[in-house]
């Protein structure tokens, strides 16, 4: 399988199935509380890398689930792509955020 570096020392795989794989793995360090995972699908759900539609809300979401953790790119892309968004949206994106924290919380418990 060829893969090509992408920023976060992360790849993106040449076909649909590497793909899907990437994004749960992603997902898997997310769970984790793996700020740079945060990082890494905020971008993916901001470009529509790896295969994931292109959706501002859940960028945002991972987005400010980084910026959460200490990642100051984070915050800047959070900031950036706010701009495209309305104020329902960015609404719904911290509400997810929230509910990503508190399932986190729960499992910890």
């Amino acid at each position: 399988m060829k893969l090509t570096p992408i920023e976060g020392g992360m790849a993106v795989p040449a076909d649909t199935a590497a793909a899907d794989l990437l994004v749960a793995r992603c997902l898997a360090a997310a769970a984790q509380g793996d700020a740079m995972a945060y990082f890494d699908l905020g971008v993916a759900f901001s470009t529509g890398d790896h295969e994931v539609a292109c959706d501002l809300v859940e960028a945002h979401k991972w987005f400010n689930l980084a910026a959460l953790n200490g990642h100051e790119e984070a915050a800047v892309c959070r900031a950036d792509i706010a701009e495209e968004m309305t104020a329902r949206e960015i609404a719904e994106a911290q509400r997810r955020a929230r509910e990503w924290l508190n399932a986190e919380e729960r499992s910890a418990a």
